[in-house]
Order: structure tokens, then C-alpha cells, then sequence
């Protein structure tokens, strides 16, 4: 993608609705910062609260003002002349103004995050999600928040990856937010799509999420309680039902616990004995290569044929649209069944 193509302020807002770190928001250079029309620009479409359904919380919002407020008194040249939007003043006076959570408080606290795609177009697809970046779920699962695997992979999707997706029945294992099956279901014209997870507080949760995105009550997509390692005919019992196969299973982010892994592998071999000629996309953040090496080294012993997708991590200031971090690798693995299951109890 051209970061050229799509506008500074465009750019700006997609990273601010995405609540990406203030310090590593791109802002216009100076020579635009300072023209009226910017700043007018910027208030309008990030911080006029009648203008954006879903804003980000409070505390966001006045750390980013305070930062541009920085950016724009800097990229002024004549004090006389260059003068700052009364609006954006007025809007930083008001929130200064006001007592806001704390930081560990607000990280607490569920927000709406909004995620672009990776499009020029300025009205590309969106998903919100009601999320909490740091809260756990009386389980433990991490499923309040949308990982950076699940954008990478989203990213992928929305691009050369479609044809996974358009048409096609849709399983995801560890759905978390759901921010893919989302996505699949209303923006990359999936047929239909079941949204998995192991936790029923997760999956609980996720429904808020379906109908942020106008998805409550719709036939493409629905939500089960599905615990890696336990049988799995009662999940796909509907799609069973319709004589229909899964086509493709998406998994996001779900290797990061060895532990785990077992019951993973047995998830994935009940699903190939179900649909023998299923595909399988795995997007991984690679914390630990032994973790990883342990995947894989187990899906080769279970007969699984395993190819990585040549997906580049796209540069941050390259970036435009489900934004991830570069500092650590994310892969993505299409699994595929190889040869005839052996024995079940194989890990």
C-alpha cells in the first residue's frame, strides 16, 4: 500500500480511532499543520463529538490533543500569523478542565477501538470493537482485547487472502473479540461464519461486538463455546444439519501457550476429520521460536502439511490501515491435511 495515497489527516485518524500510542501517531508536516483548513480538518473528524459515533475515551483524546497542540505551536512560524483553531484550543481547555481516570484506571476500563482497513478509500471497512487492552477474564483468556495477529491476518484477508474467505464457510478458533469473524462476515463476503472460543465470558462478551457492526440476529455468523480438545459435533451440529462443509478455519494468536498445544492439535484433527480438505490459516506472533518450532514439529508428527505465506510485515510508517507493531515477527501458516490421520492420541 502507498501511504502517499491516502491523506495526512485521513492517516491520523485511522491511527487515533485505532488507539495507537500518541507518541507514535504520524502527524502532517509542519508546512500543513499549521494551515487553517488542517486544523479545522482535524477537529472536525477526530474531536467533535457528534461527528464519530464510537470516540475513543477522554484520557486518550486529551493526550493526543496535547501532543498536536506541541506538534502545531512548533510548526508555527509567525505567532502573529499562524495562530492554532480556537476549536482545538477551546476542546483542550475543556478537557483539561475536566478530572479524568487515571492511566491504571483507564486501562482497566472498556473503549471503542475502531480498526481501518488497510484501503485508500476513505470510506474502506471498518470493525469497532468494545474492548479492554489490559483486562483478563475471571478464566484468564486474553480474549477482551484484539491481538496484532488478527490484524496482520485481517490485513492478508482484505487483500490477496480473500479468496479464503469470499464465499466460503468460516470456522476461527479463539475468536476473542471477534474482530475477524466480524470482519470476514461483513467485509470480505464470507458465506457464512462460526466464531469460536473457549471461554463462555468471552463469547458473552463478543455479542456487544456483533451488534457495534450490525451483525446481532444475522444468519452469516454465529457464536459457540468451543474448549480445544473436546468433541466438536455439537458446535457444527447446524452446518451439519445443511449438509455443508467448512471451508477454511482461522486461528489468530493461538499458539503463544505450549501448554496448550495439545489440545490445540486435537482441535485441529477433529476438524480435518470432519472436513478432510479444509484449509487452515495460523497467524502467529512469534514471542518464542521454541514455541513455535513445538507447533509446528507437532503438526508435521500429526500428518498436517504445513506452508508459511510469504506476507511481509509491512514498515510502521508504510502502514495504513490495521496497524501493528514491527518489533516482533508475526507469520502466518496455511495447514493443510497431508496424509491420512493416524493415531489419535499422537502430539
Amino acid at each position: 500500500m502507498d501511504v502517499n495515497k491516502v491523506s495526512e489527516v485521513e492517516l491520523l485518524r485511522r491511527q487515533y480511532l485505532q488507539m495507537i500510542d500518541p507518541d507514535e501517531l504520524n502527524f502532517s508536516p509542519p508546512e500543513l499543520l499549521r494551515l487553517p483548513e488542517t486544523q479545522n480538518l482535524i477537529y472536525s473528524t477526530m474531536f467533535v463529538e457528534s461527528g464519530l459515533t464510537y470516540l475513543p475515551p477522554k484520557r486518550y483524546r486529551f493526550r493526543v490533543l496535547k501532543r498536536l497542540f506541541n506538534a502545531m505551536e512548533n510548526a508555527n512560524e509567525d505567532p502573529e500569523e499562524d495562530e492554532i483553531s480556537d476549536d482545538l484550543s477551546g476542546c483542550l481547555a475543556q478537557y483539561m478542565s475536566q478530572s479524568l481516570p487515571s492511566a491504571s484506571t483507564a486501562a482497566q476500563q472498556k473503549c471503542f477501538v475502531t480498526y481501518t482497513a488497510p484501503c485508500t478509500a476513505s470510506d474502506g471497512p471498518r470493525v469497532t470493537i468494545l474492548e479492554a487492552r489490559n483486562l483478563l477474564a475471571s478464566s484468564g483468556t486474553t480474549g477482551f482485547r484484539t491481538w496484532e495477529a488478527a490484524l496482520f491476518l485481517g490485513a492478508y484477508l482484505s487483500s490477496e487472502g480473500n479468496r479464503f474467505v469470499k464465499g466460503r464457510y468460516v470456522f476461527e478458533l479463539g475468536t476473542g473479540t471477534g474482530f475477524l469473524s466480524i470482519l470476514c462476515a461483513k467485509h470480505l463476503g464470507a458465506q457464512h461464519v462460526l466464531a469460536t472460543d473457549g471461554s463462555q465470558e468471552v463469547i458473552t462478551d463478543l455479542r456487544s461486538n456483533l451488534q457495534l457492526n450490525q451483525l446481532d440476529g444475522s444468519a452469516k455468523i454465529k457464536t459457540a463455546v468451543l474448549q480445544w480438545g473436546h468433541a466438536l459435533i455439537n458446535v457444527v451440529a447446524d452446518c451439519r444439519a445443511e449438509n455443508r462443509a467448512y471451508d477454511i478455519v482461522l486461528g489468530a494468536d493461538v499458539t503463544y501457550d505450549i501448554k496448550s498445544m495439545p489440545a490445540l492439535i486435537a482441535t485441529m484433527r477433529g476438524l480435518f476429520e470432519l472436513y478432510p480438505t479444509v484449509d487452515i490459516l495460523i497467524s502467529a506472533t512469534v514471542r518464542n521460536e521454541q514455541t513455535l518450532e513445538t507447533f509446528l514439529k507437532a503438526c508435521d508428527k500429526n500428518g498436517f502439511n504445513v506452508v508459511r505465506v510469504g506476507v511481509p510485515l509491512t514498515k510502521a510508517k508504510e502502514q495504513i490501515g490495521f496497524f501493528v507493531s514491527t518489533s516482533t515477527p508475526i507469520q502466518i501458516f496455511l495447514i493443510t491435511l497431508e496424509r491420512e490421520i493416524g493415531d489419535p492420541f499422537s502430539v
